[in-house]
C-alpha cells in the first residue's frame, strides 16, 4: 500500500469535508458573480436591491452544484484509494474524469465523454502544479540543511563564505599605529615626552635642599 496523503482527510472522512469546503466555496463565489450581475442588469436606483436579489435566487444553486460536484469526486476518489490499495495523483485524475462523466451522462455518451476528458486534464494540470510545488519546497528545505550542517562545521569567522578578521590587541594596534605613523607623529610623540621628563627633572633639581648653615668665624 502506498503512503497515505497526510495533507488531507482520511477516507471515509474526507467526503463530509470536501462537501463543506465546495459549498462554501461554490456560495462565496457565486455571490461575488451575481451580485456585481444583478447590479449590471437592475435600473438606476434599484441595483443593491438588484444585486441582493440576484444573490438570493442563485448563489444556493451554485453552492449546490459545487457540493454535488465535490462529494461525488470525494466518493469515487475513496473507491480508487481502495481498489488501488494506494495514493498517488492518478487517483485524482481518474475520479476527476469519473466525476464529469457522470455529472454529464443525461446529455448522452459523447457529451459524457467530453467532460470527462474536460475533468481529467483539469485534475492532471492540478496534480502537476501541485507535484511542481512539492518538489521546489522539497528542494529548498533540503538546501537549507546542507547549508546549516556545512554552517556547523565551519569556524565562527568563516560561516557565510566570507573570513571575519579578528580584532587585534593593544599592544599589536600600537605596533601598526607606530608603522605607519611612526615617520610622522612618533618622532614628536618621543620629544615631547623626553621634555616633559627633563621638565620634571629640572623642577626637581631647582628645589635643592639648603646648604647646612656652619657657625665658623673667619
Amino acid at each position: 500500500m502506498g503512503t497515505p496523503d497526510t495533507t488531507r482527510e482520511p477516507c471515509p472522512d474526507r467526503i463530509l469535508d470536501d462537501i463543506v469546503g465546495a459549498f462554501g466555496m461554490g456560495i462565496t463565489g457565486g455571490s461575488v458573480y451575481h451580485f456585481i450581475r444583478g447590479i449590471y442588469n437592475s435600473p438606476a436606483g434599484a441595483r443593491l436591491s438588484g444585486g441582493a436579489q440576484y444573490v438570493r435566487m442563485n448563489a444556493p444553486k451554485v453552492g449546490g452544484s459545487f457540493a454535488v460536484w465535490g462529494g461525488l469526486f470525494s466518493t469515487m476518489d475513496c473507491a480508487m484509494v481502495y481498489a488501488r490499495q494506494k495514493e498517488d495523483p492518478w487517483n485524482s485524475i481518474i475520479a476527476g474524469a469519473a466525476t464529469g462523466g457522470l455529472l454529464s451522462l443525461r446529455q448522452g455518451f459523447r457529451a459524457s465523454g467530453r467532460a470527462a476528458l474536460f475533468g481529467g486534464a483539469i485534475l492532471a494540470l492540478i496534480q502537476g502544479v501541485q507535484l511542481i510545488a512539492a518538489d521546489k519546497v522539497a528542494s529548498a528545505a533540503q538546501q537549507q540543511q546542507v547549508f546549516m550542517g556545512e554552517a556547523a562545521s565551519l569556524p565562527p569567522a568563516q560561516v557565510y563564505g566570507r573570513s571575519v578578521p579578528v580584532p587585534e590587541t593593544s599592544s599589536a594596534s600600537e605596533a601598526g599605529s607606530g608603522s605607519w605613523f611612526g615617520g610622522l607623529f612618533g618622532k614628536g610623540k618621543q620629544k615631547g615626552s623626553e621634555d616633559k621628563s627633563g621638565s620634571k627633572t629640572q623642577v626637581l633639581e631647582s628645589f635643592d635642599a639648603p646648604p647646612v648653615p656652619t657657625y665658623e668665624f673667619n
